[in-house]
């Protein structure tokens, strides 16, 4: 099976062809938390820099429902907290 962050990785790249992607998996940070993490090596809670062209012109939402939509799925099934940092090449 493909990890969470392999599958974000794969997406983010895919769709956003980004000139700067950073993934941070912060699970382990929250294993005790109510909603944190059970098992151990968890993929629940995630920070991400992405630096995209895509993003020239899209307000702070738009960028962030772009990238919700390519996640949907992961959102919806595995992904409990996602961080977010969208900047546009010129913005770096």
């Amino acid at each position: 099976m493909i990890s969470i962050q392999k599958q974000l990785e794969d997406r983010i790249q895919k769709h956003l062809s980004p000139s700067l992607l950073e993934i941070k998996n912060e699970s382990e940070m929250h294993r005790g938390h109510k909603d944190g993490p059970k098992e151990e090596n968890a993929e629940s809670h995630f920070r991400i820099k992405i630096v995209s062209n895509k993003f020239t012109g899209l307000s702070r939402l738009e960028r962030h429902r772009l990238v919700h939509d390519i996640l949907n799925d992961l959102l919806k099934n595995h992904i409990h907290a996602l961080a977010l940092t969208l900047l546009d090449d010129d913005q770096q």
